[in-house]
């Protein structure tokens, strides 16, 4: 079906690019075959003149959000007819120099690992059909690092849809505390990697407020709901800020654990001081801030919290809730 309206489309902005004179529906309808094909199987009657009717102005709201520009035009005997002028639906001339179409090249290549990479790829091929310089290869490389974005997660996709066109989202999701996932409610803002991990931003219809999550730690398929959105979408979603809170990023304490020597290296890269204890471990002094519980979790038996004593106990019951699980 998706298919087959999708070539419905193109035939009529064919129609409606090719001609020279406003175009009536009826002539429409008898020069796309989708639209005669519907109305033979309506029998031709008025039941036939209402559903090609509903079609047609669907599809003519779809080209139009598309970005076709569609002109309505009455004869002088009052009959309406459409045409979409080639000199207003075609795109100036674009011109880019060498430092800018090197900074595309370089956005695009960072997409290669990810489902975007055939977007990207095509639309670097689209730039230089319309003029990118023939002495400027996208895909030189242009140092010795290779920038790349994982995405890994399945529900990646779905969300980034979900993001542009404005669609709430439901999903289960599994906080790090939590045994069982649950099922969230959410109107999607934004996607944002940090620190090699993506989170959306967005508003969690069942708690009333703004939420980010950590896309590995959604379960199942995401599933789309028609409804629209009930909050309003900020100007600015601090995605990185947000995250950075909860992981400790923003520390007003200190914290003196224990870590297997070895081991835990982004760890030893935030502490303010490393003691060697002997027998394979050390002694580390690092910022405590919001989250810092959550993070320490993920070195499992690596590290050992000795204090502040409420750090301890949390770090503590999330290694039990991960057990029962």
């Amino acid at each position: 079906m998706a298919i087959a309206k999708a070539e419905r489309l193109m035939n009529l902005a064919l129609c409606l690019l090719g001609t020279r004179r406003p175009l009536s529906k009826r002539e429409l309808r008898a020069s796309i075959e989708a639209y005669v094909e519907a109305s033979g199987r309506d029998g031709g009657g008025a039941g036939s003149d209402d559903s090609f009717n509903r079609m047609f102005e669907r599809d003519k709201d779809d080209l139009r959000e598309l970005g076709l520009v569609i002109e309505t035009v009455e004869s002088l005997d009052g009959e309406v007819g459409y045409l979409a002028r080639r000199d207003s639906n075609r795109l100036p001339p674009i011109t880019l120099d060498a430092e800018e179409a090197a900074a595309l090249g370089l956005a695009a290549k960072v997409w290669q690992q990810a489902r975007l990479a055939g977007a990207a790829s095509g639309a670097l091929q689209k730039l230089r059909a319309a003029g990118l310089p023939e002495d400027v290869d996208p895909y030189e490389a242009h140092g010795a690092l290779e920038p790349r974005i994982p995405v890994h997660e399945a529900a990646f996709e779905p969300l980034m849809l979900a993001c542009r066109d404005r669609r709430p989202v439901v999903f289960d999701y599994r906080k790090a505390t939590a045994a069982r996932p649950e099922t969230r409610h959410v109107e999607p803002w934004a996607l944002e990697c940090w620190r090699g991990h993506w989170y959306l931003a967005g508003f969690d219809r069942d708690r009333g407020a703004e939420r980010v999550f950590r896309l590995s730690r959604i379960t199942g398929r995401v599933r789309s709901r028609g409804t629209g959105f009930t909050a309003p979408v900020p100007d600015v979603v601090t995605v990185r800020e947000t995250v950075a809170s909860w992981a400790g990023e923003i520390a007003d304490r200190s914290a003196r654990i224990r870590l297997r020597a070895g081991a835990g290296y982004p760890l030893r890269a935030k502490a303010t001081a490393v003691r060697e204890l002997g027998d394979g471990w050390d002694e580390l002094d690092i910022p405590y801030g919001h989250g810092l519980d959550a993070w320490l979790v993920e070195f499992g038996p690596d590290v050992v919290v000795l204090e502040p004593d409420e750090l301890r106990s949390d770090v503590v019951d999330r290694l039990r809730a991960v057990a029962k699980g």
